[in-house]
């Protein structure tokens, strides 16, 4: 292997959600503090990944391309122009798909790391990284991230870091200018909703209803006078709708570019939320969770490091999503996704009793 003083250009390779990206963060940190002096760049495919990154100032540069939807030749002579500049690139965990691994490879790197998976593995193409570490399904994203960096000559550490997310000045500004725009105050309770999830493999299924979110922010408002900021993607506009129009539109639709949502986000009391992206970023900004969970699990994705609650049931089938490309499914012919439909609104009301009481302080409820 590369010894430390070999090892002068990395690149990370981090093509799923934002959430994933952000769960990387502290390896990212790890790197950095074993390489000093080297160049660690970033392959992304979203604008909210690379506006997180863009105030990390452990990354240097930060290549987007959105290799879902831009024509496949453009997108081979743009991975080639990459070709031989890097040491290292690293395949952020998950990526379990084939295409990400052909990409890894094409970039070629003389050390390509990355993970060989529990389920689909070989339909992965997971061979073509050469410096691999076997998943463990019962460690955390960051865990399998730090495990991964482990490949190579970092330095120890006496604990993993939490995630790194930083709101600039500006950020802030553009989340108080909205906020005055709406005539919300200084000092108002704000809580943050994110009722949507992931679209992708029938993801759309680990959503708790629209109308017990509704429930949730007619009850904040009436117990605390709670300001409810409605968070979400465009994609996400009309099931804010909803839930504000079950809220007698009292609630507040949030869409602004990433970083202002980050820095509106950093204002609220607490942040309440499916397993999302969102999640990881409320964690990241150091913001009390209370998530609700379903078919995930739970001991890959809570909240790192943060104050949270987690409402789930533990059926006698869970958890039954893993990282593959398979589609969520229910093994249930009748009352199917029992795991979150069941999940009724007095038992995310006294979760987010229980925190309030005991003053945000981390409470894991299941």
């Amino acid at each position: 292997m590369a010894g430390i003083q070999k090892i002068k250009n990395i690149l990370i390779v981090s093509f799923s959600g934002i959430g994933d990206a952000v769960m990387f963060t502290p390896a990212l940190h790890l790197l950095r503090t074993s390489f000093p002096e080297a160049r660690i760049d970033l392959l992304c495919m979203f604008k909210g990944v690379e506006e997180i990154y863009q105030r990390n100032k452990e990354i240097q540069t930060i290549y987007r391309r959105d290799f879902l939807h831009a024509p496949i030749l453009s997108s081979l002579r743009f991975i080639l122009s990459l070709r031989k500049r890097y040491d290292v690139s690293i395949s952020v965990y998950p990526a379990n798909r084939w295409e990400y691994n052909i990409i890894n490879f094409l970039i070629g790197a003389k050390l390509r790391l990355g993970h060989e998976y529990n389920h689909y593995n070989f339909a992965s193409l997971y061979f073509l990284n050469n410096k691999r570490v076997k998943e463990n399904d019962s460690l955390h994203n960051v865990i399998e991230n730090v495990e991964l960096v482990k490949l190579l000559p970092v330095a120890p550490a006496e604990e993993v870091s939490p995630l790194n997310i930083q709101c600039t000045q500006e950020d802030r500004k553009s989340a108080q200018e909205w906020l005055q725009q709406k005539g919300i105050s200084e000092n108002s309770f704000l809580v943050g909703f994110h009722a949507g999830s992931a679209e992708f493999k029938n993801q759309l299924r680990r959503r708790w209803a629209p109308e017990k979110y509704s429930s949730i922010g007619l009850w904040l408002k009436e117990q605390h006078n709670a300001s409810i900021l409605l968070f979400g993607g465009t994609d996400e506009l009309a099931l804010n709708q909803k839930i504000n129009a079950g809220m007698n539109n009292s609630g507040h639709i949030v869409q602004t570019s990433f970083m202002t949502t980050a820095a509106l986000m950093e204002r609220c009391t607490f942040f309440l939320c499916n397993d999302t992206g969102l999640m990881h970023v409320a964690a990241g900004l150091q913001v009390p969770v209370v998530t609700i969970f379903a078919f995930t699990n739970p001991a890959y994705v809570y909240p790192w490091k943060s104050r949270y609650t987690m409402v789930r049931h533990e059926l006698e089938c869970s958890p039954c999503f893993y990282y593959s490309p398979r589609h969520a499914n229910c093994r249930w012919k009748e009352d199917r996704f029992r795991c979150i439909t069941h999940i009724e609104v007095d038992e995310v009301k006294a979760a987010i009793e229980k925190m309030l009481k005991e003053g945000m302080g981390l409470v894991r409820s299941s």
